[in-house]
């Protein structure tokens, strides 16, 4: 299109790179006293201070800070819990559990690291080929 100026002839120029990853990680924060009421999705990372009341998913990272609340499902790459979740945390890589959060749910990971003091009430589901981890791993 000719919008800002680009243009559809060729110049003799290389064309543009494909768009790829952006350069710096977007960070969405759900900050302290802030209830969010619906699913939350970026390729980012979210930072949960406040309450949300429904599914998150990021690409990268979701942390739940000591505080922070989630009434739902996560699904990342790596979930940080220092807060509590009322539902099922799926990270393809690694769940950290710190002391004093609470997990009520179940967890599927690769690796989880839970520290004393914290509380997960559900199952625990490890490795490479678990079935919400590798869709193809049914066969």
């Amino acid at each position: 299109m000719g919008m800002f100026g680009s243009s559809d002839k060729s110049t003799g120029d290389k064309p543009a790179p494909a768009k790829g990853p952006p350069a710096a990680t977007s960070l969405s924060i759900v900050g302290l006293g802030m209830t969010v009421r619906g699913d939350l999705e970026t390729e980012g990372v979210v930072k949960v201070e406040g309450t949300v009341e429904g599914h998150v998913s990021a690409g990268q990272q979701v942390l739940v800070a000591k505080g922070g609340v989630v009434h739902g499902d996560i699904e990342t790459t790596e979930a940080v819990v220092g807060g509590a979740v009322r539902g099922s945390v799926t990270a393809r890589e690694r769940v950290e559990v710190q002391a004093g959060a609470a997990i009520d749910g179940d967890v599927t990971t690769r690796r989880i690291a839970v520290a004393e003091g914290a509380t997960l009430n559900g199952q625990i589901k490890m490795g490479e080929g678990g079935p919400l981890l590798s869709p193809t791993a049914h066969g």
